[in-house]
């Protein structure tokens, strides 16, 4: 077992549980990048991983009420059967780098809408009206089956999108979803579609157990850390953690060298922490200028 690629499943693990993705975005580019791994092995091998690793992450939001359960259902009767219907299709058009190449940039072009998205919310003032619970939501099931459909046959194709992709269509059907909301239920929905992909990969494709084995020895501990602070941490805090792995993500999806993902996410960082600050000492302002004046005796 390589002690290296464990701890890199392990901070993988962590994001995967806190986010509800980042999954395939991350980590097959490390597999490929990092460890030299091939990339149909790395495909086959990182599905199987997730496969294994988010049905713990799953289980911490069920537990803690953050999964809508009618939108998973919906997601999963289009996702599922395309996710494996995906895999046959890469085999028959020979999976070119021309077709993953679109397809991988299509990706790359929804996650940075869906980052636009999020800031959005963020700063309008819809962000701070949705707070309700997840039965506020009205499920619309045609588009969220079709869309589902859509999801599943590019994880199919790529191992890419089990989450990031999901959670751009839950952004879009459903704006108002709450953050915590919003990764517990792409958690759940992606446990039946990355099995799906990663039967059909099994089946058809290069699975390695021993690379399979090593990521999850890390990332099941780590997505059960992601997945416990995400279902307890404030909506915005989740937010904030959707934003910067979406653009990471994004970024590496356009074949962005490492070193300026790594800046760019350290930029992000940066400007989220002192965003966090900046609102604490605002709303700190504003209770103690509410506070009533103390009486004057007389």
């Amino acid at each position: 077992m390589d002690p290296v690629m464990a701890l890199a499943g392990l901070g993988v693990g962590v994001i995967v549980g806190l986010t509800g993705m980042g999954g395939g975005a991350l980590m097959t580019p490390i597999l490929v990048l990092f460890f030299g791994v091939p990339p149909l092995a790395a495909v086959s091998s990182d599905l199987a991983a997730s496969a294994v690793m988010k049905p713990f992450g799953g289980w911490v939001h069920a537990r803690r009420g953050t999964v809508n359960w009618a939108l998973v259902r919906w997601l999963c009767l289009g996702s599922v059967p395309s996710a494996f219907a995906g895999v046959l299709l890469m085999r028959a058009i020979g999976g070119g780098d021309g077709v993953q190449g679109v397809v991988r940039n299509a990706l790359g072009v929804a996650l940075l809408l869906a980052v636009g998205g999020l800031l959005y919310k963020t700063y309008s003032r819809r962000s701070t009206q949705a707070t309700g619970a997840i039965a506020d939501v009205k499920v619309r099931p045609v588009p969220t089956v079709l869309l589902g459909a859509l999801g599943g046959l590019v994880v199919g194709m790529t191992s890419v999108g089990s989450g990031s992709l999901i959670i751009v269509i839950l952004l879009a059907l459903y704006p108002m979803l709450r953050a915590n909301d919003l990764v517990g239920t792409d958690l759940v929905q992606a446990i039946p579609l990355v099995a799906a992909a990663a039967l059909g990969h099994a089946i058809f494709g290069d699975l390695k157990l021993d690379l399979a084995g090593a990521v999850l020895i890390g990332s099941v501990p780590g997505v059960l850390i992601g997945a416990r602070l995400s279902s307890r941490a404030p909506a915005g805090v989740v937010r904030a953690a959707l934003i910067i792995v979406l653009l990471a993500s994004a970024l590496k999806l356009f074949d962005v060298p490492t070193v300026p993902v790594l800046s760019i996410v350290g930029v992000a960082v940066a400007v989220a922490v002192f965003e966090g600050w900046r609102r604490r000492r605002m709303s700190s302002e504003l209770s103690g200028s509410s506070e009533p004046a103390p009486a004057v005796r007389r």
